[in-house]
C-alpha cells in the first residue's frame, strides 16, 4: 500500500488505494468476512476484491480466520479479519494537567503507556519528557514490529494559553502558544508526526475503533479537564480551516448560577466553563472537598454527593442547548459521550442530556440516539496513537482526489 507517483495512471492507482482501504474499513467493521461479503459490500467484482485481499494479505495487514460454510453446496468460504500485529502507533496525548503516551496496535490494544499526572510545563522540558517516553515504546518493538510502525500521533488542545480563568488554573501556558511541538517532536524521535486536536484525536479513535464501525456520521464530546469534541460526517473527520470544528466547548452560554463559578466577565460564558471536570473540581472544593486528582473525583461521585448533582445539573444545562445547536448544523443521527472519569457519571451524563434534548426537541426533528463512548480516560492517548494508522489506512475521500500524502491541515513531518 505503497503511494504513487505523479504521472500517467496515477488516478487508476489512487482508485486501487482508495479500494484497499475500503476494504480493510469494512472488514475492521465486520470483525471477519469473506471475499465474497467483501464484494457485495464494496460493490465490486470477484476478481478485483481477490487481488486486494491478496495485497493486503502479503502486507500483513489482513490475515484469515477460518472458514465458514455458505450455503449447502460448494467448499466452505475462507475469511479474513484485520491482523492486529499488521501496524503499530504510538500516541502523545498533551494536556493542561497531564501527558501521556501510549503504543498501540492496529487492533486498538494498548501494549504500554507512560503516563505523567502534572501541570504541563515548559515545552522544552515537555519535549524531554515526551522523547524518553517514545523511545521507551519503541524499543518495547522487535525489529520486524518497528518496521510496521507508522509514526506518532499527537494530540493536543490548540490555544493552550487560553481560558485559564474558565478552567480554575493559576498557571501560564502561553508559550505553548508560540512553539510547534509537532515539529520539535518529528525533530527529536525522527519519527513522522500527525497532530490534531485533541477532540478530533479522539473522535477519530471512535471512528477507527469504536462506534465507527457501526455508524458513520455522530457528534463526539468528552468531558474532561475541559471539554473536547468534533464531528464526524460520511465517516470522516471533520476539521474546518483551523482544524477546530465542532469545538462544542467554546459555544456561548449564560454564566453559570453555582456559587462556585467565577464571576462572568461579560454577558456570555463559554461551554467549557461549566462543562468539564474542572469546574467539578472547582465546586467541590468551594465546598471544602479535598479534590487531587481523578480518584477522587470519582470518590465523589461514586458517593452520590450533592454537590456533584449540582454540577452536573449545570453541566447539563448549558450542555443540552450547546448540543441542539450543534445538531441544528450538522444534522447528526448520534451524540458519544465520553468523559475522563466514570463511577456512574457517564450514565447520568447520557440519561440527563438525552432527556434534557426531548425536552427542547423543535417540532418535526428528532432527538439523536446517545451513546456511550468506548474509551473513557483513555481516549486521548488512543485518539492520538489512532492518528498515523487512521490516515495510514483509511479510505478517505482525498485519496480519490490525489492527496494522500498527507492532510491538508495535518502536520506530518520526518527527518530524513
Amino acid at each position: 500500500m505503497t503511494a504513487p507517483g505523479p504521472g500517467r495512471g496515477t488516478n487508476s492507482v489512487n482508485l486501487r488505494l482508495y479500494n484497499e482501504r475500503n476494504l480493510l474499513q469494512r472488514l475492521r467493521r465486520a470483525g471477519e468476512a469473506s471475499k465474497a461479503d467483501l464484494a457485495r459490500w464494496a460493490q465490486l467484482t470477484n476478481t478485483a476484491v481477490g487481488s486486494i485481499v491478496q495485497s493486503l494479505e502479503e502486507s500483513r495487514l489482513i490475515e484469515p480466520a477460518g472458514r465458514r460454510q455458505e450455503g449447502q453446496r460448494g467448499q466452505p468460504a475462507g475469511l479474513y479479519r484485520v491482523n492486529p500485529e499488521g501496524a503499530y502507533g504510538i500516541g502523545v496525548r498533551l494536556d493542561r494537567t497531564i501527558i501521556e503516551t501510549v503504543l498501540i496496535d492496529l487492533g486498538g490494544r494498548i501494549m504500554a503507556r507512560e503516563t505523567h499526572d502534572q501541570l504541563l510545563p515548559h515545552p522544552d522540558r515537555a519535549l524531554a519528557l515526551v522523547q524518553q517516553d517514545v523511545q521507551r515504546m519503541i524499543d518495547r518493538l522487535d525489529p520486524l514490529q518497528r518496521r510496521r510502525l507508522t509514526g506518532v500521533g499527537l494530540a493536543q488542545p490548540y490555544n493552550l494559553g487560553a481560558w485559564l480563568r474558565e478552567l480554575d488554573l493559576e498557571a501560564d501556558f502561553r508559550i505553548w502558544d508560540e512553539v510547534d511541538f509537532g515539529e520539535m517532536l518529528a525533530e527529536a524521535t525522527r519519527q513522522p508526526v500527525f497532530k490534531e486536536n485533541d477532540g478530533n484525536a479522539a473522535a477519530i479513535a471512535e471512528l477507527f475503533f469504536g462506534i465507527g464501525r457501526e455508524e458513520n456520521d455522530f457528534l463526539y464530546v468528552f468531558i474532561g479537564a475541559a471539554l473536547g469534541a468534533g464531528a464526524v460526517i460520511g465517516g470522516e473527520s471533520m476539521r474546518g480551516s483551523s482544524g477546530n470544528a465542532a469545538d462544542l466547548g467554546l459555544m456561548p452560554v449564560p454564566p453559570s448560577q453555582l456559587a462556585s463559578a467565577p464571576a462572568p466577565e461579560r454577558r456570555w460564558d463559554i461551554l467549557l466553563s461549566r462543562a468539564s471536570l474542572n469546574a467539578l473540581t472547582r465546586h467541590l472544593r468551594h465546598h471544602g472537598i479535598a479534590v487531587e486528582g481523578h480518584a477522587d473525583l470519582e470518590a465523589q461521585v461514586q458517593a452520590g454527593r450533592p454537590e456533584v448533582r449540582e454540577w452536573l445539573d449545570d453541566c447539563i444545562d448549558a450542555l443540552v442547548p450547546s448540543t441542539r445547536a450543534s445538531l441544528a448544523v450538522l444534522d447528526l443521527p448520534v451524540v458519544v459521550i465520553d468523559c475522563d472519569i466514570d463511577s456512574g457519571l457517564i450514565d447520568q451524563l447520557m440519561q440527563s442530556l438525552d432527556a434534557g434534548l426531548r425536552a427542547i426537541a423543535p417540532e418535526a426533528r428528532q432527538t439523536p440516539r446517545i451513546v456511550r463512548g468506548s474509551f473513557r480516560a483513555d481516549a486521548g492517548a488512543i485518539g492520538a496513537a489512532s492518528l498515523p494508522m487512521f490516515f495510514s489506512f483509511s479510505p478517505r475521500a482525498d485519496l480519490l482526489r490525489g492527496r494522500f500524502h498527507s492532510h491538508p491541515h495535518l502536520q506530518e513531518t520526518a527527518n530524513a
